[in-house]
């Protein structure tokens, strides 16, 4: 078997501790990992939400937790004004590359502008949360009355093959406390989030997103930037990590060479009501 060189996120087996938290390479390289390689993957998911809500010049989008921005530049591409947030500075740096208007994370207390926002995503940072309740909370507090929120989640396990891969990332880490990445994805789950967050279910759907890597090496770079293996590579150590995650790639592996896992993803629109529920 092939073995993986992560080259972007860099792992190099020879000389590392199994147990050795410390990055085996900086958060740029992963971040450009994500930019580069995984983030395309998710785009019959943004097309389709944008498709649904008419995404034009008439709306404005937030992205909360945006990472580097593609989204938000589909959307620009149909006309939009955009705008994103996102904790990680690297991530940020990219998308501000792509010429977006990206911030980090508001303080609590920050007043919503009259002008922003009629629609806000949350496309990737639900799955895996330590907190996704408070994510919706605060995606509720960034739309404007008679706006739309987004959320979106995996869908049902036994329609991801990538399911298998993500396990990798609970096994390794041996912790009770790890999440589930497929946590949100029963029917009625994400629903359940708008408890409480003033929005109410407007419509959703199934979207199929194919993770399709050229070859192996891009397949455990793209996953590892995710961010879903953090809390395993910080226990059991990155190049241990990614071995692992090689070895549940190799049924995907085609004679080509290349690697391909059918996903499903789902995704709930919800409304933010002129009157508060």
């Amino acid at each position: 078997m092939a073995s993986a060189r992560v080259t972007g996120t860099t792992v190099r087996p020879t000389g590392a501790r199994p147990h050795d938290p410390r990055p085996v390479a900086g958060q740029a390289a992963r971040a450009r990992d994500w930019a580069e390689i995984q983030e395309r993957m998710l785009v019959p998911l943004y097309e389709a939400v944008h498709d649904r809500l008419e995404v034009g010049p008439a709306t404005s989008v937030l992205g909360l937790g945006c990472r580097s921005g593609l989204a938000l530049l589909l959307a620009a591409g149909r006309g939009a004004q955009v705008a994103g947030l996102e904790p990680e500075s690297e991530l940020r740096e990219l998308a501000r590359g792509r010429r977006l208007r990206v911030g980090p994370a508001p303080r609590p207390a920050a007043a919503v502008a009259r002008s922003a926002h009629s629609l806000v995503t949350v496309f990737e940072g639900l799955p895996g949360s330590a907190d996704p309740r408070r994510t919706v909370a605060e995606a509720a507090r960034l739309t404007l009355p008679g706006g739309h929120v987004v959320l979106a989640a995996w869908g049902p396990r036994e329609r991801c093959e990538s399911a298998a891969v993500l396990d990798v990332a609970r096994r390794m880490t041996r912790r009770s406390t790890a999440r589930d990445p497929f946590e949100l994805s029963p029917p009625g789950a994400l629903e359940d989030l708008l408890a409480g967050a003033g929005l109410r279910p407007a419509g959703g759907g199934r979207v199929g997103c194919p993770f399709a890597y050229p070859d192996l090496d891009s397949a455990v770079r793209g996953l590892l930037s995710t961010g879903l293996y953090d809390a395993a590579a910080e226990f059991s150590g990155l190049p241990l990590v990614a071995k692992e995650l090689e070895e549940a790639l190799h049924p995907y592996l085609r004679p080509e060479g290349t690697v391909r896992m059918e996903n499903v993803f789902r995704y709930l629109v919800a409304e933010r009501p002129h009157r508060p529920l």
